[in-house]
């Protein structure tokens, strides 16, 4: 087990591009860290740098103490796991899991112990002598992941490996994951772009926009304290409701003042459908444009007046709503509905959207 550093790393491509720009992050040892963002942020690119299939353009990568940048990828002591699970379609699931060790020399009773070991805690062990082609999606996973355990590595390199699994697989194989996580203590790096994945598998969460970091942090304390426009609205599902300030449609009780220009940011479970205001907070008339019913709770999308000309922020549509309430039953399409929420569930951003008021 190692601690992961990144000093200051960056990544340019001939033809000018930076993918990466200038980041520098700390993963502790046995920590499960998550990169999510968009795509096109980097976060592969990153984690690809880690494993040294990608060089470095500046900074350093340093892996338990050690400076990788210009060691070769099967000397940094890690081992990958890839959307695409590259088994070996003619071997069987036990040589699949052995081919990495047989070719650094690994003796055999080893090899034959780890690999056991690893099958018996992926519940692998009665599909040895399988071929991959006989085997689920979900369970070709779980080979990819024995092959990358077997190695014993320092880190664990995950690049979006539950991809290409059907929902229910990918919820199971996520549990599947953390629970393995914890048990080994390996530090691991994980790469995704679906945001519940992130908050639910990581430790500490990284959010990358555009070739940098947005936010670090714990995945509520990000939640609860989203540090920009593009982390509220990318963390969260729904995401949160963004309203450019002022605005004429938003009622404001005293003591919550809203007149200065900024952004008004209220995730959808803090409204709640009331006739009155609050003491302390916000108020917004909607007519309800559409209802998703989603079992135990349901999402209403409601329409407000656009606020005046000048005041909207780029990139942000300021005449829905969404709120969030439990149950399935919800007004009817066309009704008013007025949704408030309370002060202290209200979050402030300056006008450019890049930075929180508190």
């Amino acid at each position: 087990m190692a601690n992961v550093t990144l000093r200051n790393v960056s990544k340019a491509y001939p033809n000018g591009f930076r993918a990466i720009k200038g980041i520098s992050l700390q993963i502790e040892d046995g920590q499960f860290c998550v990169l999510v963002g968009p795509s096109g942020c980097g976060k592969s690119t990153l984690l690809r740098m880690v494993a040294g299939l990608e060089t470095t353009s500046s900074g350093e990568i340093d892996i338990g103490g050690r400076i990788v940048n210009q060691i070769e990828p099967a000397e940094r002591d890690i081992a990958m796991v890839f959307q695409n699970y590259a088994l070996y379609p003619h071997m069987s699931v036990y040589n699949n899991m052995a081919y990495g060790l047989r070719n650094r020399g690994t003796p055999e009773p080893e090899i034959k112990s780890r690999v056991e070991d690893a099958a018996r805690i992926l519940e692998l062990g009665a599909m040895l002598d399988r071929k991959p082609g006989q085997l689920s999606g979900g369970q070709r996973q779980r080979v990819a992941m024995g092959r990358a355990m077997v190695r014993q590595p320092k880190v664990f390199l995950f690049d979006e490996p539950l991809s290409n699994l059907d929902a229910k697989l990918r919820i199971a194989m996520r549990v599947e994951i953390r629970k393995l996580q914890r048990r080994l203590g390996t530090t691991s790096l994980y790469v995704t772009h679906d945001q519940l994945e992130a908050m639910t598998l990581a430790d500490c969460l990284v959010v990358m926009n555009g070739g940098e970091v947005e936010q670090i942090g714990h995945p509520l304390e990000i939640y609860q304290r989203p540090s920009s426009t593009f982390v509220a609205s990318f963390i969260g599902s729904p995401p949160m409701n963004l309203m450019p300030l002022p605005a004429s449609d938003i009622m404001a009780e005293p003591g919550c003042d809203l007149r200065a220009a900024g952004i008004l940011g209220i995730r959808p479970e803090d409204f709640v459908l009331s006739s009155d205001r609050v003491a302390e907070g916000v108020a917004l008339d909607l007519i309800v444009d559409a209802v998703e019913r989603v079992g135990a709770e349901t999402f209403i999308y409601g329409a407000r007046q656009r606020p005046a000309a000048g005041h909207v922020a780029a990139g942000l549509p300021p005449a829905e709503v969404i709120v969030r309430v439990p149950g399935a039953e919800a007004p009817a399409i066309g009704h008013p509905i007025r949704a408030v929420a309370p002060r202290d569930k209200l979050h402030l951003f300056s006008a450019d959207g890049r930075r929180r008021i508190d």
